[in-house]
């Protein structure tokens, strides 16, 4: 595993003595870190192209770790957030758990409950980076298609027979059978249930182009 592809744990917190300790805790257990006293301090790094989280102070200088959390999303930033506090209340912490944080901590907290935050923020991206590089390859098979075999392939995710095709094309279901395998083919689906799946995923309405 490349350097830029292993785990990574950003934290972002003003206090020099709690980014040093949470930086020495990740090292402890081989996860890589990186750490900024400034929510604009991160913006402007270069950020690794591997499974992150985000360990991030609710009080920051000169902005509110929940107005952050916010921005990230607004500028389509996806990343696993940890919010760690010392002056954490119900309506904060609901707040960031309904925006999508993986867990809200209150200062003193245990080391372990930490790194179980972390792994699970970790996990959490592992598997939206695959989803993102599966849908990925999926649109470049589509992209593959031929205009009439995407035609076709709306026509058969919908449920039409070859011979509805066939009629609603003004061609010959001899014909539309031949596209259909071409469909199947470059798409690499094993069966219609498959392609069905596939437009789904990539929200092609069905008997669109």
């Amino acid at each position: 595993m490349t350097p830029a592809a292993v785990p990574t744990g950003v934290v972002i917190d003003a206090a020099d003595l709690v980014r040093t300790a949470i930086q020495r805790m990740l090292k402890s257990v081989g996860l890589r870190s990186e750490t900024f006293g400034t929510p604009q301090a991160f913006l402007h790094s270069n950020r690794p192209d591997a499974p992150s989280c985000l360990v991030l102070d609710v009080r920051l200088p000169g902005v509110n770790g929940l107005d952050f959390q916010r921005e990230l999303a607004n500028a389509g930033v996806r990343i696993p957030i940890i919010f760690i506090t010392g002056h954490g209340d119900i309506p904060m912490t609901v707040k960031a758990m309904k925006s999508g944080a993986v867990e809200f901590l209150t200062k003193p907290f245990r080391d372990q409950d930490l790194l179980d935050a972390i792994h699970q923020a970790l996990d959490r991206d592992r598997a939206a980076r695959q989803q993102q590089s599966e849908l990925g390859e999926l649109r470049s098979r589509y992209q593959s298609l031929t205009p009439r075999e995407r035609e076709v392939m709306g026509l058969v995710v919908s449920g039409m027979l070859n011979k509805q095709i066939a009629y609603d094309l003004g061609t010959s279901e001899i014909t539309v059978k031949i596209h259909r395998g071409h469909v199947m083919h470059k798409m690499q689906a094993g069966s219609l249930a498959d392609l069905v799946r596939m437009a789904g995923r990539l929200d092609i309405p069905a008997g669109k182009k």
